[in-house]
């Protein structure tokens, strides 16, 4: 889960981040949750965010897919996408998740595919469709993020791998 991954982005988004020092693809991850929870990126552009996800090791004492991982999975997929819709000078935050779980899986891996339904100069909100190997719909989520501007505040916490220089400045 921790390998590096091989994420397919527009070029013209590679070029803005390396036009700030940021070596976007080696920068790039699932977040700590996600890689805990096997999560994949296979796809990322504004217009489209592709994830994977296996069942095993996620899921709830009756042996289906926990409902919270669905959630993990769709949160991920629509941030990405909000991030790479606000670009390099906004932060991509969470405020609203709404999903409905519409069948139990039980093994295999699940995929999620998110589209912009709306992309602003303030928020993001995209669809998330998680379906199961069968093509059959899992979960339809949406997701809402707020953009905001990168403030000093945010250095801290921004990570540091991917810099070109290694200075994580």
């Amino acid at each position: 889960m921790g390998e590096q991954q091989h994420v397919k982005f527009p070029q013209e988004v590679i070029d803005e981040y390396a036009s700030l020092g940021v070596d976007l693809p080696a920068l790039f991850s699932a977040g700590h949750l996600g890689n805990r929870m096997g999560v994949q990126i296979l796809e990322a552009s504004a217009e489209r965010v592709v994830g994977t996800m296996p069942v095993e090791g996620n899921t709830q004492p009756y042996g289906l897919l926990h409902g919270g991982a669905s959630a993990v999975l769709a949160e991920t997929l629509g941030s990405i996408g909000s991030m790479l819709h606000g670009g390099v000078s906004r932060i991509a935050v969470g405020v609203d998740l709404n999903c409905t779980h519409h069948r139990g899986v039980r093994s295999g891996l699940v995929t999620g595919v998110a589209t912009p339904v709306h992309r602003g100069r303030s928020t993001a909100t995209y669809e998330i469709v998680i379906t199961d190997e069968q093509d059959k719909r899992v979960c339809s989520a949406r997701l809402t993020c707020m953009l905001r501007e990168v403030g000093a505040k945010d250095a801290g916490n921004l990570p540091d791998a991917g810099r070109v220089d290694g200075s994580g400045a």
